[in-house]
């Protein structure tokens, strides 16, 4: 049977590189390949249509197995992550009854946030009844408060007889303030991070120093951007307690990376490979063992792009983001519930976030296949792409006095800050898509009444703000300024009524009258279609009688030399008038007076806030 199969692979000869692209030039019929078929990332590199054997050459993980330096295809045989939910609650007991029903449910990590005025006399409250042999615990809080934290967590551990089989962290970010609000860290920080050390180095499976980069993820940086940054980050840990006399493989041993995931699939998948390998050989640079330079990370799906209307595609959005961690084969993951950007979430979307990971596990079978993107032509050559940019960025960092130093000078948040208004001017857009958002809204959903203010409840001082702060990452989602727009929308007294005037070209009225619909539809506007009038005056007519706001021409770019001007005289000024295309005869059309065109090119989020400006009442 073998023999068989190889000779049916004998039938088909080697196609050369050139045959391929000599195939694709004749099928692109005198287009310019580079225009119409590589694609520029953001990332700063280019993405080609098509990969082959010989891209892959000579690359690190190409004959490299799951387990073996420099840990591009995993640091473990087996692709068992744990499921992580973010734990709720405003008292020690509803935490602790919260965690247990998880736990009961199949999460295998818990996050617990000692917020709400909790401290470290609450936590042997919050774990109660919970096995700390079998359960990763992760406990977040105040930097300032970590060291007496991780001091109850061990007497916790201890105390339960865990201490040789407890996996857990305490998330000391003492970079949380400048983060955030341009803010530093009120103590001495080597001297905490060593206090911190102390307090935990007898549980040798508990990670103290965060390198928490989802925060930038969710600020808006690019993949690259969050990898060489992430990188800087567990560097300055590894100085910063080296220096201070502690073995740079047990200080590795107590990092953990808390990254993001955003949705662009396969980068996603490929930058944490990237990741294991980069910061195997940071680590190794410090003389240690292979062994000692593997990389624990901890994948959270993002915010950033994560939505109030519409918040059932962010389902959709997360499930992606999930299985590309998943794939590529991270420690463990946080699945964020679909209403978390609007209200606390309930019993259902964290429920349904679980079962995310779940499905994942369980049905599709995740876990059974280590690095199940080794080998492909693709992934391998994004791997390394990604790599390459990531490490220019950290050698950059470290060139100008390492991570800290930067952060402190708020160098890295204006950097990351840069990246998040192009990524929301290209939401704005639409070279950016968000479903529900930007591109086909649901336009007769209402979200007001759902939304619950929310706030920072740790006390830590993080929200406040101060003289003397330098830059901080601004942390608005990419669809903060549609939803701002239709929440305006739906706040005045009026909602506006869009009406469209279809005629003539039956394909083209049809089609723009769709555009229009979802680029009105984007500020909650009342979308009124018809199939068509006879004559301009009996749409116009049709309009006003309607009471529209806006009236839409929809035609073909050949018939609005005639019906623009008819259309705009026979309105009157008593709607504001728009024509949907961008028409050769569009500058004859503004000596005219008509000012509004909607096409492809404008920027849907100023058009719209300036009919916001006109319309609303």
């Amino acid at each position: 049977m073998a023999e068989n199969k190889e000779k049916l692979f004998d039938m088909f000869p080697p196609v050369t590189t050139e045959e391929w692209m000599a195939k694709i030039n004749v099928d692109l019929k005198g287009a310019d390949f580079n225009k119409k078929l590589v694609w520029r990332t953001n990332e700063g590199f280019n993405v080609m249509p098509f990969y082959r054997k010989e891209d892959i050459e000579g690359l690190p993980s190409v004959g490299s197995m799951p387990g073996q330096f420099p840990y591009v295809r995993g640091t473990r045989t087996d692709n068992d992550w744990l499921i992580r939910q973010q734990i709720i609650g405003s008292s020690a007991a509803e935490i602790n009854a919260n965690a247990k029903h998880a736990i009961d449910k199949g999460v295998e990590s818990v996050g617990i946030c000692l917020c709400h005025d909790l401290g470290a006399a609450d936590l042997a409250a919050v774990l109660e009844g919970i096995d700390l042999a079998k359960i990763e615990v992760n406990v977040n809080c105040c930097p300032s408060k970590a060291v007496e934290v991780a001091r109850a967590l061990v007497a916790l551990v201890e105390k339960a007889g865990a201490a040789e089989t407890f996996r857990g962290s305490i998330g000391f970010n003492p970079f949380k303030r400048l983060l955030k609000r341009g803010l530093e860290f009120p103590k001495d920080l080597k001297a905490t991070a060593v206090e911190v050390y102390e307090a935990v180095k007898l549980v040798a499976g508990l990670r103290c120093f965060a390198v928490d980069s989802f925060m930038l993820n969710n600020a808006g940086a690019y993949i690259t951007q969050e990898l060489g940054y992430a990188l800087a980050w567990g560097a300055e840990w590894m100085t910063l307690l080296t220096e201070a006399g502690l073995d740079a493989c047990e200080v590795n041993s107590r990092i953990k990376f808390n990254m993001g995931i955003s949705s662009n699939y396969f980068m996603e998948l490929a930058k944490f490979r990237a990741a294991r390998m980069l910061w195997a050989e940071i680590v190794k640079a410090y003389g240690v063992a292979e062994e000692c330079c593997k990389i624990a990370i901890h994948a959270v799906t993002s915010q950033f792009n994560m939505t109030v209307y519409d918040a059932h595609v962010n389902l959709l959005r997360s499930m992606t983001e999930t299985m590309s961690a998943a794939l590529a084969g991270v420690d463990s993951i946080e699945t964020l519930p679909f209403d978390l950007q609007y209200k606390t979430p309930d019993e259902f979307s964290e429920r349904i976030a679980r079962n995310q990971q779940h499905l994942l596990r369980e049905e599709s079978h995740l876990d059974k296949v280590v690095d199940p993107a080794g080998g492909s032509y693709y992934i391998e050559t994004l791997t390394s792409s990604i790599a390459a940019q990531a490490w220019k960025l950290f050698n950059e960092v470290e060139d100008n006095g390492g991570f800290y130093a930067m952060l402190s000078k708020g160098e890295i948040q204006a950097k990351v800050n840069e990246s998040g208004v192009k990524r929301h001017l290209d939401v704005a857009r639409r070279k950016e898509i968000l479903l529900g958002t930007n591109q086909y809204p649901n336009v007769n959903e209402m979200a007001l009444d759902k939304i619950e203010k929310d706030g920072c409840a740790c006390s830590c001082g993080c929200s406040e703000a101060a003289d003397g702060a330098v830059a901080y990452l601004n942390f608005d989602r990419a669809a903060s300024q549609f939803e701002q727009l239709r929440l305006d929308t739906e706040r005045a007294a009026n909602r506006p009524k869009v009406f469209m005037l279809t005629i003539g070209n039956l394909a083209m009225r049809l089609a723009r009258a769709q555009f229009s619909g979802n680029f009105f539809g984007c500020a909650g506007y009342e979308i009124v279609d018809n199939n068509g009038f006879a004559s301009v005056k009996e749409g116009v007519d049709a309009a006003v009688a309607q009471g529209a706001d806006v009236v839409v021409l929809c035609s073909s770019d050949d018939e609005y030399a005639e019906y623009a001007p008819e259309a705009f005289k026979e309105l009157a000024g008593r709607a504001e008038f728009v024509v949907a295309g961008a028409p050769a005869c569009m500058d004859d059309l503004k000596a005219q007076g008509i000012e509004n065109f909607i096409h492809v090119r404008v920027n849907v989020l100023d058009t719209l806030v300036a009919f916001n400006a006109k319309l609303l009442k």
